[in-house]
């Protein structure tokens, strides 16, 4: 076995992001992912802003052989076949395929599998075996469980928006959408259990992923319903409020963040700002002082950082063994060596040029020492693996494959 999950066959029906890094994260496990889209309409993502192709990276495509970066990302390792699943013959198709697939992914709204003939119902007669995995943006069950939901929408729901940011700014969503990727994790860990399951009583199951509930599991672990009575507010800007220094701050040329969550840590912090003073007042000793006073603690903190480079605070801080980081910006992060060294940063090729584009793309994030992950493989051609595909999976002949192609099925 070179990768954990060599010989799962995954189909994904997925669409954007959340679905996709699911099924992303399975295939650098080793799994084959087949993605399946309409013959008609393809991935909405293959062919849309922002572009990569021979002339760079621009919100018009500048030539024919320009595909959509998101694209580009997140097809990596995964084939591509097309098929109707609008048609009685394409659903009949799919049905010879799941016979001999172990996984399937979707990520339609609530129900549409169902009323398409796809859902867990119909195909766990097919094969009993199937692990069938579903991402919506609040779950299958529940009043809300129709709703139309984004990654804005799915923070603004369970409360991060309301607690990001500071007071004064108003609601801010995380940076990235941080609930699609979250969502496409923790799918990907549960089809991974539904698999080893599966090793130890032969039975596949069906797994219902919310986005919401994803997120808000995450976010959770924080005692925000104890804010009022700690006399805190929602939004904390940068800090932890368990914590005290735990912040970003301000230096001669850029920003650093600086965080004691135990003693030791706190003095060695009074240490290397040489304010032995602070050891000696009893009340800044003690952490639940300092909770209630956070303000004048980093106001002192602020007062040492704004007087020395980023690079120069960080040196004496890491010597000093006090947890730290310089804010770096993303141009910075993709020169950090310690990604590169990692494997983090890959260039990310375009199958239609058949050359690399100027942008960058995650690397596998798991390093397991005896079957090592990775992307093996670029994004594919819009439906390159529908020959192969269908005749290994639902047997099906030239000819026959000739009048589906006719049909417009595949």
């Amino acid at each position: 076995m070179s990768k954990i999950l060599d010989g799962v066959v995954v189909l994904d029906l997925t669409r954007f992001f959340s679905g996709p890094q699911a099924t992303l994260l399975l295939a650098g496990m080793g799994a084959e992912v087949i993605k399946i889209d309409d013959p008609k309409t393809g991935d909405p993502t293959a062919f849309a802003p922002p572009y990569a192709g021979p002339r760079g990276i621009s919100f018009e495509r500048q030539t024919d052989l320009d595909m959509g970066l998101a694209y580009l990302k997140r097809a990596r390792a995964k084939k591509s076949a097309t098929l109707d699943l609008k048609s009685e013959q394409g659903v009949a198709l799919f049905k010879r395929m799941v016979a001999n697939a172990d996984v399937v992914v979707e990520n339609f709204s609530a129900g549409v599998a169902d009323r398409l003939g796809i859902g867990y119902a119909q195909l766990g007669q097919v094969n009993p075996r199937l692990i069938y995995c579903s991402v919506t943006g609040y779950g299958s069950t529940g009043p809300d469980k129709n709703l139309k939901a984004y990654d804005p929408m799915v923070q603004a729901a369970v409360g991060l928006m309301s607690i990001t940011g500071k007071p004064e700014t108003g609601p801010v969503k995380a940076g990235s959408p941080i609930s699609d990727a979250i969502a496409g994790i923790f799918a990907a860990n549960g089809i991974v259990a539904a698999l080893l399951h599966r090793e130890r009583t032969g039975a596949g199951q069906a797994i219902d992923v919310s986005m919401a509930d994803c997120l808000f599991s995450l976010i959770f672990d924080e005692p925000l319903d104890c804010y009022k009575r700690l006399g805190l507010e929602f939004q904390q800007g940068s800090r932890i409020m368990r914590f005290s220094p735990f912040n970003a701050y301000q230096t001669m040329d850029g920003w650093v963040v600086i965080g004691t969550a135990t003693q030791s840590d706190w003095t060695a912090l009074v240490g290397v700002m040489q304010r032995d003073d602070l050891l000696e007042h009893g009340d800044f000793c003690r952490l639940p002082w300092r909770l209630a006073n956070n303000a004048d603690v980093d106001r002192i903190v602020a007062s040492w950082t704004r007087k020395l480079r980023s690079a120069d605070a960080i040196e004496i801080l890491n010597r000093a063994k006090v947890p730290c980081s310089p804010v770096r910006t993303i141009d910075d992060v993709m020169h950090w060596a310690h990604l590169e060294e990692r494997g983090m940063v890959e260039r990310v090729w375009n199958p239609l040029s058949g050359s690399h584009v100027d942008a960058a793309a995650a690397g596998f994030p798991l390093k397991f020492s005896r079957t090592p992950g990775a992307y093996d493989g670029h994004a594919p051609r819009p439906g390159q693996h529908t020959d192969e595909v269908m005749a290994r999976l639902a047997n099906v002949e030239d000819a026959e494959l000739r009048a589906l192609r006719t049909l417009g099925v595949v």
